[in-house]
């Protein structure tokens, strides 16, 4: 399902959190769940993942990962800013002790600020 070589930095990154007994949790954007799914596809993963968030909206970064509206106002959705909250929101809202996040721009057609 996936090229070989994600699926290998994903067993990578599953086999260092299982050595430190590190949960991970996703928040992803432009990916849509593409990364937490990545992670899942591992066998084994569970031991791992304790969830992935899919906040596509800046609605559902706020309400979802307490990402401040202003902020996104501010500086915009695509972000390192946003990006950041979303990291800490994930962690914040979820039993994981490492979070990754991504938001971007999916597609030629712009996105929202």
């Amino acid at each position: 399902m996936f090229p070989a070589q994600l699926a290998a930095r994903a067993e990578q990154l599953l086999d260092a959190c299982r050595a430190r007994n590190i949960k991970v949790a996703t928040a992803e954007s432009c990916t849509g769940g593409l990364i937490a799914g990545c992670l899942t596809a591992v066998a084994g993963s569970s031991d791992v993942v304790e969830r992935g968030f899919v906040t596509y909206s800046n609605e559902a970064k706020t309400e979802t990962l307490g990402v401040p509206g202003e902020l996104i106002e501010r500086v915009g959705a695509v972000s390192e800013e946003v990006s950041r909250a979303m990291a800490e929101g994930a962690l914040e809202n979820s039993a994981a002790q490492l979070s990754l996040a991504v938001t971007g721009i999916a597609g030629p057609g712009g996105g929202t600020a």
